[in-house]
């Protein structure tokens, strides 16, 4: 029996996460954010925050500065709202056991212990709340949780990845420069089609790199540490011809060298395309194609600040 998700629950789940993230600092959250951060495909994310809008857990604003934002705080939602949201009421719409003999005509002898199953898994989850899931969530990014004996999790080849420009530039002007919308999906389409003509020279039988659609893009608020370096928390997501995805999640830092002249430093997990499947393999280059691609987008990103 499977006890999963649909795609449809499974994109509704992760969609209200990252509204969840997004709630204390009452910011709201861009559809290509949402794509960027939990990875729900940006050609279906808003019909899934639309689900969270019709469920009333969620409330969405027009505009530049609109977005999606949860209706209430996460402590006060509960996975079972969430759930129910993209899967519908969690209730069988018929006997366990279907059609069988005639003396079953009423009932199925298997009704009452399916019944209190489901009524249980709905307790379970009516109980734990997004605030719950949420903190779990950040334990998992922090590295801090406990990984289970019995996960089911398909492992990825997530890359480290770590590399810096200097740009002729003061990090303010860095800062404003980075925010603009569309600014950095362009470059970083730029950065996989140059990564792509490389794939197809020393691996042409492995998965493409060529993006067939702008990049997906989350850049956090700038934030300034007691050394004096502005961090910004970066995260995107590419859709490569093929039906592989790829996506970086990291940091960026930023440390005034002097008055004019910035070091931009990108530190980072990210994880090259793979075929979808369970047995989803990275290409056999993916390394030397992952730091051409960061490389790639640093000096595309140096370049195109320092022009005047």
């Amino acid at each position: 029996m499977n006890l999963t998700l649909s795609k449809r629950g499974d994109y509704v789940v992760r969609s209200a996460l990252c509204l969840a993230r997004a709630y204390e600092s009452g910011e709201q959250r861009k559809i290509r954010e949402v794509v960027a951060e939990m990875g729900v495909p940006q050609n279906y994310a808003s019909q899934i925050l639309a689900e969270l809008v019709r469920g009333g857990l969620a409330t969405s604003r027009a505009g530049r500065d609109g977005g999606y934002r949860l209706s209430r705080a996460p402590e006060s939602i509960s996975l079972l709202e969430v759930v129910e949201a993209g899967e519908g009421p969690l209730r069988p719409d018929r006997c366990a056991l279907g059609d069988g003999p005639c003396r079953w005509e009423g009932v199925c002898p298997l009704h009452a212990t399916w019944s209190a199953a489901t009524e249980a898994l709905r307790k379970v989850l009516a109980d734990a709340t997004l605030a719950e899931v949420q903190k779990q969530d950040l334990a998992l990014e922090e590295g801090s949780a406990v990984r289970p004996a019995d996960s089911h999790r398909t492992v990825h080849t997530n890359i480290q990845v770590e590399d810096w420009v200097h740009i002729e530039r003061g990090a303010d002007a860095i800062v404003e420069r980075l925010q603009h919308d569309g600014w950095i999906a362009h470059h970083l389409g730029e950065a996989y089609g140059e990564a792509e003509s490389l794939r197809s020279h020393i691996d042409p039988e492995s998965s493409p790199w060529r993006a067939t659609s702008a990049a997906a893009v989350r850049l956090g608020p700038p934030s300034t540490r007691p050394d004096g370096a502005t961090h910004l928390a970066l995260s995107w997501q590419v859709s490569l011809a093929g039906g592989a995805d790829s996506r970086l999640e990291g940091q960026v830092e930023l440390r005034s060298i002097d008055r004019d002249r910035t070091e931009l430093h990108l530190v980072g997990r990210f994880r090259p395309p793979a075929r979808p499947g369970p047995a989803a393999e990275p290409d056999p280059k993916a390394d030397r194609l992952t730091r051409a691609t960061v490389r790639s987008f640093l000096r595309r990103v140096a370049s195109a600040i320092e022009v005047p």
